[in-house]
């Protein structure tokens, strides 16, 4: 057995200390050591974007980022998106907007969401379809789930203007 590190990030805002080996994966990490089962383990290659997490504010597919690379960082997933039991407006619009059928993809295509409307608050149904490229859907089409993302935007805009 390989000797094992220990590894200190914060998790959806929680400090959080795991002892990990040297080659395990963050996947592996967030679902059997910490609990975390949102990001779901998919094609395992990168390219299904089922376990897409944050990362120190970048999208990451967590089946290619070894956890001992993350000492340090901030992870959210996407159980970190729901606030004090009140649901982020994005998992409150893909529940509207009928953006999920099996909701297999769901996790990955929130977080991937959610990050992507931190770079860019307003973005067109163009750039919604690039930002959530790297994550697929073998059920909705992805129109709903565009739907999702632009409703998403104005809540929080609105939100941001009463705020302000």
């Amino acid at each position: 057995m390989a000797k094992l590190h220990t590894v200190s990030l914060k998790l959806n805002g929680k400090p959080v200390e795991v002892s990990v080996e040297p080659r395990e994966l963050l996947i592996h990490t967030l679902r059997e050591k910490l609990a975390h089962t949102g990001p779901h383990i998919g094609c395992e290659t990168s390219h299904c974007g089922a376990c897409t997490v944050d990362v120190d504010g970048m999208s990451v597919k967590a089946c290619t980022v070894l956890t001992v690379q993350c000492d340090g960082a901030e992870i959210l997933t996407v159980e970190g998106l729901e606030q004090g039991g009140v649901l982020h407006a994005l998992q409150q619009a893909f529940h509207e907007e009928h953006g999920l059928q099996c909701g297999y993809c769901t996790p990955g295509m929130l977080t991937r969401a959610y990050r992507l409307l931190q770079e860019n608050p307003d973005p067109s149904e163009q750039e919604i379809r690039f930002g959530l490229a790297g994550n697929l859907c073998r059920c909705t089409g992805y129109q709903n789930i565009v739907k999702a993302v632009q409703s998403a935007a104005k809540k929080l805009a609105a939100a941001q203007a009463v705020a302000a």
